[in-house]
């Protein structure tokens, strides 16, 4: 891909800054405090001070990213053409309610006039010599489009009468189809002006960026987003996945129980976006966040799941770049839970912690990929669709009987269970199931060919063209295994489509689908025959699979068969493990087959410790995860960082000798751990003498906490 690091060629962690591996957002100018000592910066806002602050950051050797919001953000000043303000583009509910993310500050329906606003207000960014802006989250409320300016939309795409959402099946999908395309020509429209003013005024390429949630959590979170469509243009040059823990513990339902599982869902949420970009040659970065937008939780529970998150999108070996932040004056400067009298700032060990980690981030393109004991290539679809799916007619509810296996009921509808029933089941089996984009499946050839097993159900999304079906049937045809669970019961078939326009009166698109296999368009349940591949048909609604432990022992019997059919060798475990280069990276999962806990022996550098101990055996409870450096894997014959607190700036090795600096934010403590050939003779910072390290013979390692300078210059013989 783009990008990569000649690993050979490479001091660990010892990295150019202009690859922006890794980098954070933040709306004020340069802090000691908040100098992680990152690649690049994101200045947030639109401020007349913001080309200020982007200096202060250049001046401190960041690489001068910018953001804003497309959605909302401070536009107060803003007016259309009859002088109205920010407000009469307010996305608003039924009841007249408007969709604000604060005051004055509404969810904006993005008319033309908006998007060439927002292009004004680029302008002086770009003069300030950014080098990329990011459009942040284009979200448009599933429940809204009751504004005039909505309406006024509706007529130019439709060219007919406006119909008021929720009116009918076909209204609410229309509805929202519309939301993802206005969100689509917005960010066209400023990506391009911007692209042209930066070529045309200074001869410089400018790259668009497009922070966004993944398809996962918008569409159980009911809202719009252009998603898959953003690889459709040429003019955006990638993403941000702004997954964190307030998303992923958003609560899904499995064997019957609704509850948080941060760590699967963060899981399917990575997978998800690595998919959106995979053979693209787009970048995408991975937002983890130490604390969330909720300050009334306590650090424990911050450190709990910022780890489960962290784990998780270290699982996406294909992704290596990360933004390891929103806000860091939020996380260094504040107090937590903010309810509390007891609030308190960041623990000392966490933030050490937190900088080894961030450091660490920047030495994930790593060439060799293996995991342990894994049913690897079943992957699961997911379509841009299923957005248009969430703000569902009353009447269309109404009608569902919870009874009937074939169907889903409200609660099944409302945590997306449809989704979760074909992926939780097999992610608790320490099955890395994907999450597949099926828009992708027609936009590139072979796009499919990594998968031996894929699970489709049009009972919470749709294909938006017939060669969607014929790509799936090819990949069938080719030799996979495809199952398709459903039963044709959503209401949103009856939406006004391709299967039921034209030659075409398919009742759903899996009948056309079923043609496409060479069955019946109503196949009964059971196991066929395609081309070299087999079919596995389930004609119940996917989301029975989270009701029950008996239901979801079902699931995975349907799927077992399958993986024969591929040739695809099936494993259970209660564990996730993945070696990247000389990491391993590992989840024991708890709901599994088994409350035995992982355990690994060989000698390892703990990376998530602010110590950063060595391990000869490591113990991994369920429900717990670690990331490790594997020593074993070292070169020994010279000396090599590991890891540390502090940034490696430079790393310079002749013969018996080694010195390098190390930078790090004001008031963090800075703990190293190097290699080295042999014993340290001797040790000097900043031409000072220095003996108080700790030298661990069995793993020829070399640990030491530096004095409390941001700025260092080590020097070792041995």
């Amino acid at each position: 891909m783009a990008g990569q690091i000649n690993i050979s060629e490479a001091t660990r962690l010892v990295t150019d800054r202009e690859l922006e591996l890794t980098g954070f957002q933040e709306a004020a100018a340069f802090k000691p405090v908040c100098d992680f000592r990152n690649d690049f910066v994101m200045v947030y806002g639109t401020g007349d001070d913001r080309p200020d602050y982007i200096k202060s950051w250049v001046e401190k050797g960041y690489v001068p990213h910018f953001m804003t919001g497309i959605a909302w953000g401070g536009y107060q000043d803003f007016k259309d053409l009859n002088g109205n303000n920010i407000m009469s583009l307010a996305q608003t509910r039924a009841d007249g309610t408007q969709w604000l993310h604060g005051k004055m500050t509404p969810y904006i329906v993005p008319s033309v006039e908006f998007a060439d606003y927002i292009c004004d207000k680029l302008e002086p960014i770009i003069d300030s010599g950014v080098k990329a802006i990011y459009l942040e989250e284009p979200e448009f409320w599933a429940n809204a489009g009751f504004s005039d300016a909505f309406k006024r939309e509706w007529r130019l795409f439709y060219d007919e009468p406006y119909e008021r959402p929720g009116s009918s099946v076909d209204a609410q999908y229309k509805t929202n189809r519309l939301k993802y395309y206005l969100y689509q020509r917005a960010i066209r429209r400023v990506a391009e002006k911007s692209k042209e003013y930066a070529l045309h005024k200074y001869g410089r390429e400018l790259k668009i960026y497009v922070p966004t949630h993944s398809l996962i959590n918008y569409t159980q979170w009911g809202i719009v987003s252009p998603q898959s469509s953003l690889i459709d243009s040429n003019v955006v040059d990638g993403c941000i996945a702004q997954i964190w823990t307030g998303t992923a513990r958003t609560p899904n339902v499995y064997q019957g129980r609704l509850a948080e599982r941060t760590f699967e869902t963060a899981f399917l949420e990575y997978g998800v976006m690595q998919e959106l970009v995979r053979g693209t040659g787009r970048k995408m970065w991975f937002l983890h966040d130490p604390i969330e937008d909720n300050p009334k939780h306590d650090w424990q529970d911050y450190r709990f799941n910022y780890k489960e998150t962290l784990i998780a999108s270290l699982l996406h070996p294909h992704i290596w770049r990360y933004e390891i932040c929103p806000w860091p004056s939020r996380i260094l400067t504040r107090k937590y839970p903010s309810n509390s009298q007891n609030a308190s700032y960041i623990p000392d060990d966490y933030l050490t912690t937190l900088c080894i980690v961030f450091n660490q981030l920047r030495d994930m393109n790593q060439q060799e990929i293996t995991w342990t004991n894994a049913t690897k290539g079943i992957g699961v679809f997911i379509a841009d669709s299923s957005m248009f799916q969430r703000a569902e007619p009353a009447e269309s509810l109404a009608q569902i009987n919870e009874k009937d296996p074939s169907k889903a009921g409200r609660k099944d509808i409302e945590h997306f269970s449809g989704f979760y029933g074909l992926t939780v089941p097999l992610v608790k089996l320490g099955i890395p199931v994907m999450p597949v984009q099926l828009d992708n499946a027609a936009r590139f050839a072979g796009y499919l060919n990594d998968y031996k097993v894929l699970v489709l159900s049009y009972e919470f999304f749709k294909p938006q063209n017939p060669a969607l079906n014929q790509a799936v049937a090819q990949w069938v045809a080719n030799g996979g295994s495809l199952v398709y669970v459903g039963g044709d019961t959503d209401p949103f078939n009856q939406v006004s489509s391709w299967w039921n326009s034209g030659e075409n009166s398919y009742k759903a698109p899996s009948q056309h689908l079923m043609q496409q296999l060479g069955l019946d368009k109503d196949a009964p349940t059971g196991e066929y025959e395609y081309g070299k591949g087999t079919v596995f048909i389930e004609r119940c609604h996917p989301a029975h699979f989270t009701h029950s432990a008996a239901a979801g022992e079902k699931y995975i019997n349907i799927i077992k068969p399958a993986c024969k059919a591929a040739g695809l060798e099936w494993h259970e475990n209660n564990f996730i493990q993945l070696r990247r280069g000389p990491y391993i990276i590992a989840a024991c999962l708890d709901e599994s087959v088994s409350d035995k806990p992982l355990e690994l022996e060989g000698l390892f550098v703990d990376i998530f410790h602010h110590e950063l101990p060595v391990l000869e055996r490591v113990k991994i409870k369920p429900g717990s995860h670690s990331w490790l450096f594997d020593i074993n894997k070292i070169k020994k014959d010279k000396a090599e960082p590991i890891a540390s607190a502090a940034r490696f700036e430079s790393w310079e090795q002749s013969g018996s000798n080694v010195i390098f600096k190390l930078s790090c934010p004001e008031n963090a403590k800075i703990v190293t751990r190097i290699y080295l050939p042999a014993k340290p003779v001797k040790m000097s910072i900043d031409d000072m003498a220095f003996s108080d390290y700790k030298w661990d013979e069995k793993s020829s390692t070399l640990f030491f906490e530096s004095p409390d300078k941001p700025r260092q210059s080590i020097e070792i013989n041995w």
